[in-house]
């Protein structure tokens, strides 16, 4: 692995906004880095405030949106709320269907089969609606490409609204309106909300139609909160806004669907806590079920129903976790066998991998084999897979180059799903590798991480996480700071941990002399370097670890170098 050094910011700066704020140097440096130079930046920063979102009427199509919802309530006609069956279109859905139906019994919802319907609105879907009496669709999370089927329910008679937040293409679908920040001459001013956020604005502005004050839309925030964490948006503008005050509503007041998954959190709950132990839950149902029993558990009151459907979806997530573990080995395995370890891509196939979880497993390839990575399974008559790619690399391009083998495709930069024949394997997987080879640069074959500055561990006090933490919420755009530490060598009780002894439980101490207890997950290899005394540096972020009711602060590891 790279390590990439960030320039530090200008000392007169630092000094300056060290001043003005009363922080240490090393945290005045954090902010200059993102963008935080002043007293007032650094306010906003600090405390978010509600009052700073924007007005949901500067969205293109908003008045549009609300007139159209508001005719169908005033005309008793039947809507349906859609959404797409990952976190971001589960969340959209629970929030939309559940501020309606609070004033507006005659709606229903509806998540597609990610097996029989695929990704987006879908014909069934409309069928359906069709059956149900509905002449108003709200779509969320997806739509903004469904050119044919949004004419297909026109000529239905049902109306849609599409609140969207992917990228459109030239030509948009026949709607009554159309939400997203994306799309040409709209002036809203933040641009990179998710499918939930959107749905968020949309129920901002039908409050605002209905003369009630804002208050009355926080309790859905917490799901706001959940979407922008899983679809790995900026935490920045709105999104850090939203997602500060969901955290908040989370840690405070969480609903009774997510109850059984954070009750083991002692510390203060964050955004890792909703992309690793939320997010994966919300997704599994959809995964290994139908993405339907997210929203009920969502939308659960009662304790004790929402307990039993907690319950359910854990027992989804283990099923996802085994089949990804047993699928990754099954894909390691066929690279070796093929003698296809060195080469510039990872495409894998075998009929009865489950279609829910190649994604994660391209994922997972990618952290042995640093490549952008296809795994397929079979799907009726034709293969369907998952696409993940490496950084700086945009394999929607990739795909693009080989669309002579493809049937069918569609994603973004790093992350893409295909539809190709089966007869056409072989030639795909040709196509694909000689693709990476030619567009791949040499640096973009190994893995790399930026750091923020290098620190000595007696700068790593209670005081400095405290003021550090209050720089989250962490994530894309404003990532948990990164440090390196030279010449650190074991304190003496470094050992190697885990069921199976393979996470390292490093006691590490500097030229400071200061000592901080670090974990390295599958780094238990490194220690009998440390236990010779061999001198090293460390790159890491800094956590509270809670041990037996105690909490203590310690380095999370990223790397070791000797």
């Amino acid at each position: 692995m790279e390590w990439k050094s960030k320039p530090l910011a200008e000392e007169d700066k630092i000094k300056v906004l060290q001043k003005n704020i009363g922080v240490p140097f090393e945290i005045a440096n954090l902010l200059i880095q993102r963008g935080i130079e002043d007293f007032d930046a650094a306010k906003n920063f600090f405390r978010p405030e509600l009052s700073d979102l924007h007005d949901p009427y500067l969205m293109l199509g908003m008045d549009k949106a609300v007139n159209r919802i508001s005719t169908a309530i005033a005309n008793h006609e039947k809507i349906m709320v859609y959404g797409d069956y990952d976190v971001d279109g589960t969340t959209s859905v629970a929030l939309v269907f559940s501020y309606l139906t609070a004033y507006y019994p005659d709606c229903i919802y509806y998540i597609p089969d990610r097996y029989e319907e695929g990704y987006g609105i879908s014909k069934k879907g409309i069928d359906y609606a069709k059956e149900q009496v509905i002449s108003l669709i709200i779509a969320l999370d997806c739509g903004i490409k469904a050119l044919d089927n949004t004419t297909y329910a026109k000529e239905m008679g049902i109306d849609f609204i599409i609140c969207d937040h992917h990228l459109p293409g030239a030509d948009l679908p026949e709607a009554v309106a159309i939400l997203n920040p994306k799309q040409n001459n709209c002036n809203y001013p933040f641009k990179d909300l998710c499918g939930c956020g959107i749905g968020f604005k949309l129920i901002e502005a039908l409050t605002q139609e209905r003369g009630l004050s804002f208050e009355m839309i926080l309790p859905y925030i917490d799901l706001v909160a959940m979407a922008i964490a899983a679809d790995i948006v900026p935490i920045l503008g709105e999104n850090r806004i939203l997602t500060y005050y969901g955290l908040a509503q989370i840690r405070k007041n969480p609903r009774e669907g997510i109850k059984l998954f954070v009750r083991g959190i002692k510390r203060e709950l964050n955004v890792t806590d909703l992309v690793f132990v939320i997010a994966p839950r919300l997704n599994a149902a959809g995964r290994i079920k139908h993405g339907s029993l997210a929203v009920e558990l969502l939308l659960s009151n009662d304790p004790t129903e929402a307990l039993s459907r907690g319950r359910a979806i854990e027992l989804f997530n283990s099923e996802r976790q085994v089949l990804d573990q047993h699928i990754t080995e099954q894909a390691l395995d066929q690279i070796v066998e093929n003698q296809e370890q060195n080469n510039y891509s990872s495409v894998v196939f075998q009929p009865d991998w489950h279609k829910g979880v190649i994604g994660i497993v391209a994922s997972r390839l990618i952290e042995k084999y640093y490549r952008p990575t296809v795994v397929f399974t079979a799907s009726g008559d034709f293969f369907t897979g998952s696409v993940r790619s490496v950084k700086g690399l945009d394999v929607f391009q990739i795909l693009d180059s080989c669309k002579d083998h493809i049937e069918k495709f569609g994603g973004h930069r790093y992350a893409a799903g295909l539809t190709i024949k089966a007869e056409a394997y072989i030639a795909f997987k040709k196509a694909f590798e000689q693709a990476v080879a030619v567009t791949v640069k040499p640096e973009q074959r190994i893995p790399s991480v930026d750091y923020d500055m290098e620190i000595s561990l007696d700068r790593i006090t209670p005081k400095f996480f405290r003021i550090m933490n209050q720089m989250a919420p962490f994530g894309p755009g404003n990532m948990r700071p990164v440090f390196m530490t030279k010449n650190c060598i074991d304190g003496g009780k470094s050992r190697a941990v885990g069921g199976d002894l393979s996470h390292l439980k490093l006691d590490a101490i500097d030229d400071s002399r200061s000592t901080l207890s670090g974990i390295g997950f599958g780094m238990a290899d490194h220690i009998s370097r440390i236990k010779s005394r061999n001198s090293f540096q460390l790159l890491y972020t800094v956590e509270e670890n809670e041990f037996k009711g105690e909490i203590s602060l310690q380095l999370k590891l990223k790397d070791i170098r000797f």
